[in-house]
Parts: structure tokens; C-alpha cells; sequence
């Protein structure tokens, strides 16, 4: 398993942040001075609002459940008691749209061996949605590395490898990322010879992680139908740019316990095979609010503070706690925004602020697709976002600042502003590794600024980084560092304070486009 990467982040930095954010002015300037109503900005507010907003009671706020919905009724709530203004539809806070989710039918789907019925999700597990009728006996090929076996036509049977690919760092348990890249890595392989389908069988490792294969697969998929794109559109006669997220297993694959390897040794059992696939709409939201601007001319620009409300619900255990809770992902940036609307209401801009909670991000930045293809205000009057994600963890003197180097940098002027504003409030020492096209992680394109950026809106993303809590239940208030947050929370303020009133409006690098 390859070690988390902390260790390099403070030392290695780009050129512009780096030496911006290690050689902070002595004597900063008038404009970049922290207005007076940052004290508005308090420690014990965002502990409140974060125990709050990440505590058991809210179960985890997932996209499409009514968990989801009470989350956003509490971001609501505070809103309207901070003083935002709403601007979502008919005078509310609330932008309505519609998830689209694919999923398998546990109704319309089956398994059979030798004419016995299996029970969908308990005995086999479809591991995609990949509607299938097969019918075909099977063929035992051990680990399957000895590809001189004929399994065309014929279901495969395979006991589960690890992937040669290096696993991912973060999300879920070390269990759930093995099995996951096993089982894609394997099962693609197999098709490729020609497999009607495989059925591959887990070991002891994947065996750990079998309920949450489970917990997710039944969930299925989701997108927002007339959202903005996530991923570049292909050059005229070019091949789709490929989304490192699609499932490209084109045959049903699918995984049973470690426990049953002696039942499925034998060649030539018949199996049937039908899986169905149903398609449903399920609701969620974003949450928008404004403090109108005091220029006459300029409060009709808005600068637009960017979070997601949602996070993973109530998912398999680990240790015994089935709640994921997602206190860094991310509460820390949303009660970070309702922190900063309090300054923004006590001393507003010339420009006007927008503050939206974006619904279903871990869905795939749904809501933040949505509200940039139906932006509540035109997005050329959308002078700059800033998006946070994950803004409460890791080294208390470190950060960094996604969209400040190039690829990624749409706006020199934006990431100038940042720089300014962490040289008078967060002093932190700024992480480039995490901007690089060539992490592994793909962080910069992993939040709600992307759909913005794809569009021509200036936009950052700030983050504290991923951690190995990420996406699993040990994502709690608790272990918030809240100096740390408070500190990030200002540094957004100010940069957001800077690029509502500067005199200019920050403009898009010439020839930027943004590419996956």
C-alpha cells in the first residue's frame, strides 16, 4: 500500500506560491488590509456549526436521501438567521433539479446455478450496472495468469489477484480500494479473452470488504440530466476523452465469497444469468443566498463562495460505526461559508457575494453542474469562485491552492488575490504538488469549481488535502483542527473581499482551456 503523501507538501511548492506564501510582506498594503468585520469570523462559531452540520444526528447528509434534505434545511436556516438574502427559486433559498440514478433491478434481476436461485447481493453481487443475458457453462482458470485457457463463450470462474496498478490513498477502507481495483483490473482482463461473464471469487482480503462491494454497488449511478459537462468535450473527430471514474467492464462480472471456492471449482456448470437495470429521477438541492454589493455600478458582479452540503450517509461499518459522517467533506468549508457570509452581512462589498451549497458533489459534482449550466445570476456576471474542499486537517501551517499553476490556473489575477490575502490572515507555507496534472490523485478536478472553470469563470479551489479518514467514518468533528480552520476560513474571506472590491474584476488568462 503506498504511504499517504504528507511528508513532501511542505517542502516542495511551486515558484509563485510557494514564495509568495513563505515570504509574506512585512508591511502589508493598504488593499490588502483585513476589513474590520473579520472578526466576524470565530473559532466558536465554526465549532458549533460544525458539530452541528457533521454530528451523528444528520446521518451522513447523502445526495437523494432525506438526510440530504435536513442538511440543506439547516444550511437554510442559518442563512436566513445570518441575514443572506435568498436566491434560489420563488423566493426561497432552494435551487431544485433532479439526480438521474442508474442502478440494477433486485426485482428483475437473477442468478441461477444448475437451475437453484441465488440470492442477489447476498450470494453474488453484480460488481457493475451492466445489463446481461447469459447462458453458458463455466470454466475454472485458477488465478486466470495463465491466459492459454480457451474461456470464450464460457463463464469464466477466477479467484481474485491484486492489481498490479498502485492503489489509491484515500477513499473508503484499505479492504474496499483492493478489492474494488482487483476486481475491474481482473474482470476486464478476463473479458478481453472473450468471457460471456466471470464470476470471480474473493480472497481473504476482498472478502473483508464484500458487504461494502455491496453497499455501494446496489446504489448504482448518478448524473444530472442538462448539467454543464464535468469532463472536456472531444475535439472535433477525436476519441472521448477517457473519465478515469466510468466503469469500462463491458460483461457482467460478479463477486462471491471466499467461502464458496469448492462450489464454483467444478467446469461446466450451467448458470443463467439476467440482470436488469432501472433508471429513476430522486431530487436534491442547492442552496443559495446573496448579500447584495453597495456599488451602484459594480453590485450587479457577484463573487461566489462555492461548498457541497452532502456527503456518504450511512454506509457498511468499520469499527463498528456505519455513519460517514463527513465532518473535513465537507462541513469544514460549508460552516467555513456561513462563517464568512456573518462578515460579508456586518460589512458587505462593492460587488455583491454570492454563498452556494452545491447538492450531490459526491455524486458527481451534480449540483455544481447543474447551477453552472442554470446559474441563479448570468455567468458573465460572475466575477470569480472560490471553492472549498476538505479545509480542517492535516499540518497547521500548510494549504493548498488548486488553479494556481498552470494547467490549471484560468486566472493569474484570482490566484494573486489568494496570494495576498494568505500573506495577511492564514500565512501558510502553499502546497503546488496537489495542483500538478501528474498527482495521482487528480485533486483538482475532484470539486464544484471545475464546472465553473470548464466554463471561463476565474476559479480556486482552497484544501487542506486528503487524509486517510477520507470518505470512511473516522471523518468527525472531533478531530477538526479548528485553529486551523478558522485561519482557512479567513484566508477564503479575504481573497473573496479582494476580488469583490477591486476595481477591476479578474480576468481569464488568455488561451486557457481546461483539459482533463
Amino acid at each position: 500500500m503506498r504511504r499517504f503523501l504528507l511528508v513532501p507538501l511542505i517542502a516542495v511548492a511551486a515558484p509563485l506560491a510557494a514564495q509568495a506564501a513563505k515570504s509574506p510582506p512585512t508591511s502589508p498594503t493598504k488593499r490588502t488590509q483585513p476589513p474590520a468585520a473579520m472578526s466576524a469570523i470565530r473559532e466558536s462559531d465554526l465549532k458549533r456549526d460544525m458539530y452541528a452540520m457533521a454530528g451523528d444526528a444528520m446521518r451522513g447528509r447523502e445526495a437523494g436521501t432525506l438526510d440530504e434534505m435536513r442538511a440543506s434545511a439547516w444550511v437554510a436556516d442559518q442563512m436566513r438567521a445570518i441575514g443572506l438574502k435568498p436566491m434560489g427559486e420563488d423566493g426561497t433559498y432552494f435551487q431544485w433539479w433532479n439526480m438521474r440514478r442508474l442502478r440494477i433491478s433486485s426485482l428483475s434481476s437473477s442468478v441461477q446455478v444448475g437451475g437453484k436461485a441465488l440470492a442477489l447481493w447476498t450470494d453474488i453481487t453484480p460488481t457493475s450496472n451492466v445489463a446481461a443475458d447469459v447462458s453458458a457453462p463455466t470454466i475454472f482458470i485458477g488465478d486466470s495468469r495463465d491466459t492459454t485457457i480457451d474461456v470464450r463463450g464460457k463463464i469464466a470462474v477466477a479467484t481474485l489477484i491484486p492489481s498490479t496498478v498502485p492503489l489509491r490513498t484515500t477513499t473508503n477502507t484499505y479492504e474496499y480500494r483492493y478489492a474494488r481495483q482487483a476486481i475491474t483490473s481482473q474482470g476486464n482482463a478476463i473479458i478481453r479473452r472473450g468471457a460471456a461473464a466471470v464470476i470471480l471469487v474473493a480472497d481473504s482480503i476482498a472478502d473483508i470488504a464484500y458487504d461494502g462491494v455491496v453497499k455501494l454497488q446496489e446504489r448504482g449511478t448518478y448524473d444530472v440530466i442538462g448539467g454543464a459537462s464535468r469532463f472536456a468535450p472531444p475535439a472535433a473527430g477525436a476519441a472521448p476523452t477517457p473519465n478515469p471514474q466510468q466503469n469500462r467492464i463491458t460483461a457482467p462480472v460478479l463477486f462471491v465469497h471466499r467461502s464458496m471456492l469448492s462450489a464454483y471449482r467444478e467446469n461446466g456448470q450451467n448458470i443463467d444469468i439476467k440482470i436488469r437495470t432501472e433508471s429513476f429521477d430522486a431530487p436534491s438541492v442547492n442552496i443559495i443566498g446573496v448579500v447584495r454589493g453597495t456599488d451602484p455600478k459594480l453590485s450587479n458582479e457577484y463573487v461566489l463562495f462555492s461548498s457541497h452540503q452532502d456527503h456518504d450517509g450511512v454506509r457498511f461499518p468499520v469499527d463498528g460505526d456505519s455513519i460517514w459522517n463527513g465532518a473535513d467533506d465537507n462541513a469544514s468549508t460549508s460552516v467555513a461559508l456561513l462563517a464568512s457570509a456573518r462578515a460579508f452581512v456586518k460589512q458587505p462589498a462593492k460587488r455583491s457575494v454570492l454563498f452556494v451549497f452545491h447538492g450531490a458533489e459526491e455524486r458527481g459534482l451534480l449540483g455544481s453542474r447543474w447551477h453552472a449550466a442554470h446559474p441563479v445570476v448570468p455567468l458573465t456576471q460572475i466575477v470569480a469562485v472560490l471553492n472549498g474542499d476538505m479545509i480542517g486537517r492535516n499540518n497547521p501551517d500548510s494549504a493548498a491552492l488548486l488553479g494556481a499553476q498552470p494547467p490549471h490556473r484560468n486566472s493569474t489575477a484570482l490566484v494573486q488575490m489568494a496570494l495576498d490575502a494568505n500573506a495577511v490572515t492564514g500565512r501558510f507555507k502553499i502546497d503546488s504538488l496537489w495542483d500538478r496534472p501528474t498527482h495521482p490523485e487528480g485533486w483538482y478536478f475532484r470539486s464544484d469549481h471545475v464546472p465553473y472553470a470548464r466554463l471561463g469563470v476565474p476559479a480556486l479551489m482552497f484544501s487542506t488535502n486528503l487524509h486517510p479518514d477520507y470518505h470512511t467514518p473516522r471523518d468527525k468533528p472531533k478531530n477538526i483542527d479548528f485553529p486551523k480552520l478558522t485561519r482557512m476560513t479567513q484566508w477564503m474571506y479575504m481573497t473573496g473581499w479582494l476580488a469583490a472590491n477591486a476595481a477591476t474584476r479578474p480576468g481569464i488568462d488568455p488561451g486557457f482551456k481546461l483539459e482533463r
